[in-house]
């Protein structure tokens, strides 16, 4: 019997001390969502000087974890991005909308950077083109 008492007195004992320990383990793992691109470029082709021209970059949260969108970084001041602020539940899918202003003759080709709690974070968005003034409406 004092055997029986020793061995569930250890096994508790063991049972505690690996609870505590992956307890302790998951407290310092970074927790990250995942992020699944449809696209991650868009060709405006040749477009017309001064009229501006906008792509929606789709993407969906395959994870069982929530993704943040955290921040949306255009290269430069001709680029503005629009993306969703609230959490993106699991299966759920969202846009970022990219408008390039075109005011600059010539070929361009810009880079978004997107900052998310996704693993695969930073995601970098392309987009390109070529301005032209003798384009027909």
């Amino acid at each position: 019997m004092k055997i029986i008492k020793n061995s569930l007195i250890y096994i508790s004992l063991v049972g505690m001390v690996l609870c505590s320990f992956n307890t302790s383990e998951n407290l310092n793992k970074k927790v990250t969502s995942s992020i699944e691109w449809l696209n991650t470029e868009y060709d405006f082709g040749k477009i017309k000087k001064n009229n501006p021209v906008s792509v929606e970059f789709e993407f969906k949260n395959p994870s069982m974890i929530p993704l943040v969108i955290l921040s949306v970084e255009p290269s430069c001041g001709c680029t503005v991005a629009e993306f969703p602020k609230e959490p993106m539940k699991s299966g759920q899918k969202g846009k970022i909308k990219v408008t390039y202003d075109a005011k600059d003759l010539g070929h361009f080709k810009k880079s978004i950077t997107v900052n998310s709690n996704a693993s695969q974070s930073p995601s970098i968005l392309y987009i390109s083109g070529e301005v032209s003034q003798d384009i027909k409406d």
